[in-house]
């Protein structure tokens, strides 16, 4: 379906238009028609499906229409700033030549960046895209005014919850117009969420758009590797890499640190995005990705949802991703708009179940490459678990049997009882069923 087909105004059309957009996704084809007509939904749809567009685009258009100004119209909840950075600057560019206004709200700035948000707030931006804990601090100073609000979107409710926002998102719901049309986008849809858009929305349609496989052009593949040897072998597989784009995912902001100072002692061109890092350093990180002059980038599971950087050529899972689902996210950063990309996972024995969840939900086998003979040559044990390589431990003192057949200590040549030995530290046992020695 075209876009020309959604009856939009022509100054909508003009800055979709610009950005070289024809034809909607499936998401935005079923969505946005019932947002036009004034449909509560529920979209259940990942990253990458354009469900962005999906709800940006009907409100922008309803605002249009209703020829008003000086109040906000449109409240988007997000869980992350990234994500609030990047809505922003979509809305900036698709409302282009039609003057719509909006900020993006969130933590992690100084007095200056709150300020701002106070001024858009009070002073009736149109659309206000903001996460959970800075809009509430806005809130509770008693300056936010939400009565007349036409539209309230939460994004990545799923994230959200996970991320504990479940008792702000409340304070925040409790304070709108309750006449509001109602959104809800989610990746998935657990228990939590389903709660959540029961009490939020009313008389909900709901749209699901599967969970996509990965992308045609991603060509995937897997390394087993000991987890010793990760760190050369990601070192070696960067080495020549130089000029493209590279993300690389570990599982949390300490693995990131850890894996950001090593990869840059050996003299690789790398940044790292980390809630560690003050809201200003994050965005200096992105923009010197976004232009090239890092071609690295360590990051958590943030960058895996909700933030498009075109141009990805590898992406690298330092870490396996403990959700299945966001190794689909992972990788959908590269191979976008029909180009060409690849992705790399890095498994540890103790990742092997990780991984068998992934093929199940993409349906397909990841395809094992074996680590390259100068890297393994590294673990002089040849990649076997350390618990493997231990030595064992002591066993106590030598046992025989007597005429009864029953088994007693070993006692000294004098007769006299053998001194009791004292038992060396590590684990403590206790007798379980049958009387046998358990570790606990």
């Amino acid at each position: 379906m075209d876009f020309s087909e959604f009856g939009f105004y022509p100054d909508l059309l003009d800055g979709i238009e610009a950005l070289n957009f024809k034809t909607a996704t499936p998401i935005q084809e079923q969505a946005i028609p019932l947002i036009l007509e004034g449909k509560d939904l529920i979209g259940i749809a990942q990253t990458g499906t354009g469900k962005t567009a999906a709800f940006v685009l009907p409100i922008i258009q309803k605002i249009l229409e209703s020829n008003e100004s000086h109040y906000t119209q449109a409240l988007i909840v997000v869980p992350t700033r990234e994500l609030a950075m990047q809505i922003d600057q979509a809305i900036s560019a698709y409302s282009y030549f039609a003057g719509i206004s909006s900020i993006a709200v969130y933590g992690g700035g100084g007095g200056k960046d709150f300020a701002q948000g106070k001024e858009a707030i009070t002073s009736g931006t149109d659309i206000i895209i903001a996460t959970p804990g800075r809009l509430l601090a806005h809130m509770n100073l008693g300056y936010v005014n939400f009565k007349r609000l036409r539209f309230l979107v939460l994004d990545e409710a799923d994230r959200m919850l996970d991320m504990g926002f479940m008792p702000d998102l409340n304070k925040i719901i409790e304070t709108l117009n309750p006449d509001r049309q109602s959104l809800l986008f989610s990746a998935t849809m657990p228990q939590g969420v389903m709660k959540l858009a029961r009490a939020l929305l009313k008389n909900p349609v709901t749209i699901s758009i599967a969970l996509s496989k990965p992308a045609e052009g991603v060509s995937q593949a897997a390394y087993l590797v000991h987890e010793r040897l990760k760190l050369p072998l990601i070192a070696d597989i960067l080495k020549d890499t130089a000029g493209q784009r590279v993300l690389v995912f570990c599982s949390s902001k300490l693995s990131v640190a850890a894996l950001y100072k090593q990869l840059k002692a050996k003299g690789l061109h790398v940044g790292r995005i980390s809630s560690d890092l003050e809201q200003e350093e994050r965005e200096q990180v992105m923009l010197a990705f976004r232009n090239r002059q890092v071609d690295i980038l360590v990051a958590t599971d943030v960058l895996s949802r909700g933030i498009d950087v075109e141009g990805i050529d590898l992406v690298v899972n330092y870490d396996v991703p403990r959700d299945a689902e966001d190794y689909v996210h992972r990788i959908g950063r590269t191979a976008r708009a029909a180009r060409k990309g690849a992705a790399l996972t890095l498994v540890s024995h103790m990742d092997l179940i990780r991984l068998k969840r992934i093929e199940k939900l993409i349906g397909n086998e990841v395809p094992k490459i074996p680590v390259p003979p100068h890297i393994a040559s590294l673990d002089g044990g040849g990649g076997r678990d350390d618990r493997e390589r231990r030595k064992p431990r002591k066993a106590g003192p030598p046992k025989h049997a007597n005429n009864s057949g029953e088994t007693e200590k070993r006692q000294p040549a004098d007769g006299k009882e053998a001194p009791k030995r004292r038992r060396r530290g590590g684990r403590n046992r206790k007798k379980g069923d049958g009387g046998k020695s358990q570790v606990v």
